[in-house]
């Protein structure tokens, strides 16, 4: 296995006596051998229910039609990440290890990895039994898998689609093989609270790792009044913004991309929104340095005067 966790008797403090990700936590470390490459790499976070398997396969499917080789990796039990590239619900890592004793050694790459819509390259990693391991584990094992195979030596860009705003240990592992971390946000409460713990989850992995924030996507939303408050006082920057469009719902229950779907002026407007992030995050995205803050004060600064 390699994956170790952090022994409470060492929290506050890493190997060599180096400090911790967060004063206090209890963090799972990845094996510093299991390096993803030369790949850009990008992390997807935001709120359960806030689209990011939608934005996440849409941006998969705008890098794909840049010319990149990419790979989508779901990091959800559910996994949903990749149906609407695949038509189809794919067996996680987990899964398709258990049915050969965890011996990974035992799999073939058309095992775990399937091709999606465009050439985009899917992968559910799943994740462990409700209430027993660690989703670190399941993430580490992904990366192993796919070097082991050398699918990793042939990929231009990586998106992690990661559950939740869970930032524990185990589903914040994506951000120690991640460049650029991107957080999807709607204009509301809920979804900006859920922002301010993800941007201090990222500040805690970026003391010993090198990802860095992004920016952030606005989805489903019309507005972005309040997305622009949190991000004035904050210092984020809002990459990328997409409305509240019905074809947007009815392409997850075709089982397709948006980019599949029928042609339209409103349609066009988001492939193009999609294809010109794409082009931005090739290009490279300066990191941001952001001070989240207070839970009190969230509730005090956003809503109507």
């Amino acid at each position: 296995m390699n994956i170790e966790s952090v022994p409470i008797s060492n929290i506050g403090r890493g190997r060599g006596g180096r400090p911790e990700d967060g004063e206090g936590s209890v963090q799972v470390q990845l094996d510093p051998k299991l390096k993803i490459g030369n790949a850009k790499v990008f992390a997807i976070y935001g709120k359960g229910g806030i689209g990011k398997s939608t934005t996440s396969s849409n941006l998969s499917v705008a890098f794909s039609k840049l010319g990149k080789r990419v790979l989508q990796i779901g990091c959800d039990p559910k996994h949903d990440s990749t149906f609407t590239l695949t038509k189809k619900m794919m067996p996680t890592v987990i899964d398709v290890l258990e049915t050969v004793n965890f011996h990974a050694e035992e799999l073939r790459v058309e095992d775990f990895v399937y091709e999606g819509y465009n050439g985009v390259m899917c992968v559910e990693a799943g994740g462990p039994p409700a209430g027993t391991g660690c989703g670190g584990y399941v993430v580490g094992q992904t990366v192993k898998l796919l070097k082991e195979h050398h699918l990793l030596e042939d990929t231009d860009v990586v998106i992690f689609d990661v559950l939740g705003d869970v930032v524990c240990g185990g589903f914040a592992a994506p951000l120690q093989h991640a460049d650029r971390a991107l957080i999807v946000t709607a204009n509301d409460f809920d979804s900006i609270f859920a922002m301010n713990r993800i941007v201090q989850a990222i500040g805690a992995k970026a003391k010993n790792y090198n990802v860095r924030l992004g920016g952030v996507i606005a989805n489903r939303s019309n507005e972005t009044d309040q997305i622009d408050k949190y991000n004035a006082r904050v210092g984020l920057q809002t990459m990328a913004q997409f409305p509240m469009l019905d074809v947007i719902r009815r392409s997850r229950l075709k089982k397709a991309t948006l980019f599949e779907m029928e042609d339209s002026p409103e349609l066009k407007a988001v492939q193009d929104e999609y294809l010109r992030l794409a082009a931005k995050l090739w290009a490279g995205v300066d990191p941001m340095i952001c001070d989240p803050m207070k839970d009190r004060d969230i509730f005090d600064l956003l809503g109507f005067d």
